[in-house]
């Protein structure tokens, strides 16, 4: 691959999380990677790239569109490394991460769609592996915080002797931030899909829908990932269904799938979104709960789907810089371990979680990818973010400002 044009090449440069992406890589990216600005409008590149400081006004710029196989196929052969933001996946992301499997081109996406994660899985898992192709979905706020998280927690156990892990919750602490129109149509084409498609409403229900053995996985009872209004007992919080929970809990299952089980035949995991104590703690997740179940009904019935779209953010809109500057997140990821230890991984970063947040997270992914590969787990495939890049990228990220710890806790709040 040393001959290759491009080391890595970004693909919907011209969009909102796209132009973040170019300009995180144009800041931090070292200086000798040959980087690239892709998509369908060649003027639009160029206008993307003039923004740019310093010498990432010389990048190339290499004109392609999602439904453009031959010319997917050109790009995925002209370099080492496809980093993508365009969305939503199910529609325009299976060709370029076709063309990057089977040119043997890693891969990293910001996807939250269980339906197009299955589809990698079932038609390029195995062309991947053979060409040592390494396609990392789900490389930002879905599913890094949580993904990280559990394999810290994982690491810790196993270092301090103290068995598997066993009931694990991710609880989401603190979020400030503007909703991604890309996020929402994500979502939309998800649940459209499952409203009128039995098998693919039965995919988005299995908790198990990642996994690359779905019969050898643990009988361990129900997987909780979306549940009602509950009382945390060890934290005191009231709790709702954390919109990204139905898919982050999936990811986190491939991940200890892909390790074998690594994380424990017991296993369970959950998300939580954490709504505070007393009265007013259960009022607003009855609110939170409801508000979810409400968006997710409309966004199933192709009569209140149009008048959605009208008051939701559109796919390209985003934030203005002062909301993606005071955005934040935090997230405390909690277990007890089959010798009844206990255990606090706390993931947490400045910056809108949708967006600013995740073009750090994106960004150091693809970097990953391009530039340690050497320290990278030795496995090809359709990976998750903890089963491709692991440590290399904690340690990536914590540079950057992340916090990424573990402790031992006697579980108080």
């Amino acid at each position: 691959m040393s001959a290759r044009d491009h080391d890595l090449v970004l693909f919907g440069a011209t969009g909102f999380v796209g132009r973040l992406l170019a300009a995180e890589l144009a800041q931090h990216a070292p200086a000798h990677l040959r980087i690239a600005l892709a998509g369908r409008d060649e003027a639009r590149l160029q206008d993307v790239r003039a923004e740019l400081p310093g010498a990432a006004r010389e990048w190339p710029v290499v004109v392609a569109d999602s439904g453009d196989d031959a010319a997917l196929d050109r790009l995925a052969r002209s370099t080492r490394v496809v980093v993508t933001t365009v969305g939503p996946y199910a529609r325009h992301g299976f060709g370029l991460a076709r063309a990057c499997a089977e040119a043997g081109t890693h891969y990293a996406d910001l996807t939250g769609e269980v339906l197009f994660v299955r589809q990698l899985v079932d038609e390029l898992q195995r062309t991947a592996e053979e060409t040592g192709a390494r396609l990392v979905t789900a490389c930002g706020f879905d599913s890094v915080p949580s993904d990280l998280g559990v394999l810290l927690l994982h690491q810790r156990a196993v270092a301090d002797g103290a068995g598997d892990l066993c009931d694990t919750t991710l609880l989401v602490r603190r979020l400030r931030g503007g909703v991604s129109g890309g996020t929402v149509d994500s979502m939309r084409t998800v649940v459209a899909a499952a409203a009128s498609d039995a098998s693919a409403r039965k995919v988005v229900l299995d908790p198990y829908a990642l996994s690359p053995d779905r019969v050898a996985e643990p009988h361990v009872g129900r997987q909780r990932d979306v549940g009602g209004v509950m009382r945390d007992h060890e934290t005191g919080q009231w709790t709702a269904p954390f919109v990204m929970g139905s898919f982050n809990t999936r990811v986190v299952r491939r991940s200890s799938a892909l390790a074998e089980h690594a994380y424990g035949r017991q296993f369970r995991y959950r998300e939580l979104l954490a709504c505070g104590r007393g009265r007013s703690g259960q009022l607003r997740a009855a609110l939170v709960s409801a508000g979810l179940g409400a968006l997710v009904v409309g966004l199933a019935n192709p009569l209140t789907r149009p008048l959605l779209g009208v008051v939701l953010p559109s796919p390209g809109e985003g934030p203005s810089e002062e909301v993606r500057r005071r955005g934040c997140f935090r997230m405390e990821v909690r277990t007890t371990t089959s010798s009844g230890r206990r255990f606090l991984a706390v993931v947490a970063a400045q910056g809108d979680p949708g967006y600013a947040a995740t073009a750090v997270m994106l960004a150091e992914s693809a970097l990953c990818l391009a530039e340690d590969e050497p320290r990278l787990p030795a496995r090809a495939g359709v990976l998750t973010p903890a089963t491709a890049l692991g440590d290399v990228l904690v340690e990536r990220l914590r540079a950057r400002g992340f916090t990424l710890t573990v402790e031992e806790t006697t579980g108080q709040a």
